[in-house]
């Protein structure tokens, strides 16, 4: 089969696909349309005041992005930066912005029956983020709505829906 023929079936079907990313020993994945690039780690210009999730800005050819470090967001219990931290660039609402994570996995694709409801419990990630359990395989996949979490209050990085 083609790739075109693939991509068809998928969007008749309703896949779609995510891509993985890990966070401390927690996988997450996020809509694949939503992401603009990938980057190796660079350390951002810090802005004064910023939460400490915020690591500050670089400029990406000629944009200012902000760098959001996920794994201080999401409190994980050791934030090291080695070669295989990335920053994973995201387009949202025409707002380019960055989010640090410990390393990208690679792109699911995932049916709708694939994904359960996330558990409403009390968690670093606000229960509105998480669009659900992705399961495939053994693997256990957490798919956060990544522009609803960057427009969260305490981010405030992307103008809310009105």
């Amino acid at each position: 089969m083609n790739i075109m023929g693939k991509n068809a079936e998928s969007k008749a079907s309703g896949a779609r696909e995510y891509l993985t990313f890990r966070l401390g020993d927690e996988e997450y994945g996020i809509d694949i349309l939503k992401v603009q690039e990938i980057r190796g780690y660079e350390q951002p210009t810090r802005i004064a005041n910023a939460p400490e999730f915020i690591k500050g800005v670089v400029n990406l050819r000629g944009t200012i992005v902000p760098i959001v470090d996920m794994r201080l967001k999401f409190n994980c219990s050791s934030v090291e930066y080695n070669s295989f931290t990335v920053v994973i660039i995201l387009n949202l609402r025409n707002r380019v912005v960055g989010i640090v994570v410990d390393s990208v996995s690679d792109v699911m694709e995932l049916a709708p029956e694939a994904i359960r409801p996330a558990p409403d419990i009390e968690s670093a990630i606000d229960n509105g983020c998480i669009l659900g359990l992705g399961s495939v395989g053994d693997r256990m996949l957490i798919l956060l709505d990544i522009e609803k979490q960057m427009s969260n209050v305490d981010m405030g990085l992307v103008a809310p829906v009105e």
